[in-house]
């Protein structure tokens, strides 16, 4: 059931930045700000690589991986595997949260729940691949018995879980950008790679020997759900610096739809692996989600 005026129900949204450009404490403060009006919000952490997101939510230890209730990489003998080599959508992958036995999931004391979808760090030599991770976050999709969630996905940092067509399964991206040159520029690949999908410009399949699967991976692109892509500036200390951003944004067509002031209790929190409060960045973040709220209402 959706509630009125929530337009970000049952939504994916995916969070994506280079690393070091704060994306998953951004996703904890949407997630933190989101709640907050009401809405019932999953974070499914698809960072095969970062640790701590649990920890910044304010849960403490975090869940066991989907990726073994699916049952386990194929790179160590199981059965979910790579959306580049085999584009075949994960089954069984949109499932209610009440039929995952619980060991799959935790929630905060604020009821936003967290999903983990896997970590190579504990799969051994020789499996370090996380292409599987990044087709969980490609096709999972959590369903709520009486409200509806809206989902937001902790990408890996950099464009190669986008590259891999992971965004296809979203309803929206949304970009972190810090004060950085690789940030400016993979704003500008991640714009550029949204459009031509929904141009309908099918994915590189000739590394694929199948016809079958050539079909497949070109039917998965040219379905693709997502809509469109949004910017934040983040860890932005100063006028001045928030002024140069934007004008290079602007010389790539990109207007951002917030900034987040640089705070230092959210890197200290990092390391200290407690919850995340940030009351300065809090109030940006929720500039930012009445920006969603209005951008995504207004294209329902």
């Amino acid at each position: 059931m959706k509630k009125q005026n929530q337009p970000l129900t049952n939504k994916r949204i995916g969070i994506f930045g280079k690393g070091g450009a704060g994306k998953s404490t951004v996703v904890v403060l949407l997630a933190q700000a989101i709640q907050a009006r009401g809405y019932q919000v999953c974070v499914l952490d698809a960072d095969s690589t970062n640790f701590g997101l649990s920890q910044a939510l304010g849960i403490g230890s975090p869940s066991k991986p989907l990726l073994d209730f699916y049952g386990g990489a194929v790179f160590s003998g199981g059965l979910v595997t790579c959306p580049v080599d085999d584009p075949t959508p994960l089954p069984n992958a949109k499932i209610f949260l009440d039929e995952l036995p619980p060991q799959y999931y935790t929630r905060n004391e604020d009821g936003i729940t967290l999903l983990v979808t896997g970590k190579i760090g504990d799969q051994g030599p020789g499996a370090g691949c996380d292409g599987p991770v990044a087709k969980i976050a490609r096709d999972f999709v959590i369903r709520g018995r009486h409200q509806e969630f809206v989902t937001l996905v902790d990408f890996k940092a950099g464009f190669e879980d986008s590259a891999r067509g992971a965004v296809t399964g979203l309803d929206w991206a949304v970009i972190v950008i810090d004060p950085t040159t690789a940030s400016l520029k993979m704003a500008a690949d991640m714009r550029n790679m949204i459009d031509q999908i929904k141009a309908d410009v099918l994915p590189a399949t000739a590394h694929l020997e199948s016809p079958e699967m050539v079909a497949l991976a070109n039917k998965i692109f040219t379905e693709a759900t997502i809509e469109d892509v949004f910017f934040v500036l983040n860890q932005v200390p100063d006028a001045e610096i928030e002024n140069y951003l934007r004008e290079q944004l602007k010389q790539r067509e990109i207007t951002p739809i917030g900034v987040i002031s640089k705070d230092p209790s959210i890197p200290l929190a990092w390391l200290k692996g407690t919850q995340v409060h940030a009351t300065k960045a809090l109030s940006d973040v929720q500039i930012i989600v009445d920006k969603l709220e209005e951008r995504i209402g207004g294209s329902s």
